[in-house]
């Protein structure tokens, strides 16, 4: 079992929740308050990495990365969406943006590392001494 809260990758992604909550949630519409904002679900990011943390074996983790992985991407596009429409600054977009982006690649390198695949990163990346 793994303790999430030592992960750089959880809060990482506990940080982007919060962000949104607090920059972009609030200055939502109204009418989309049940809309697009059920789409920036970002709490399903970290609570994909706790999951994963419970499973005993590598591969039943990286299972759940990879299903973070997708919630971030849904993130991704969402944040795109309420930002074209008008519904969100660039300030913030960007903001939420470079956080969105700083959290995938930190899944794509983990989910990398936990297969045994080549990349460039140290464990203590991960596992933070």
């Amino acid at each position: 079992m793994r303790d999430y809260k030592k992960l750089d990758i959880w809060k990482k992604s506990h940080l982007l929740t919060k962000q949104v909550y607090a920059e972009v949630l609030p200055i939502m519409p109204v009418e989309e308050r049940f809309a697009l904002t059920n789409q920036l679900r970002t709490y399903s990011i970290p609570l994909n990495i706790v999951e994963g943390c419970g499973k005993n074996t590598d591969k039943d983790f990286v299972h759940y990365l990879d299903n973070a992985l997708g919630s971030a991407h849904e993130v991704e596009y969402t944040c795109y969406l309420i930002y074209d429409l008008g519904l969100i600054p660039k300030e913030i977009y960007n903001k939420i943006h470079t956080i969105i982006n700083e959290v995938k690649a930190m899944l794509i390198g983990f989910i990398k590392f936990l297969r045994g695949e080549t990349f460039n990163l140290s464990p203590l990346t991960f596992y933070p001494k």
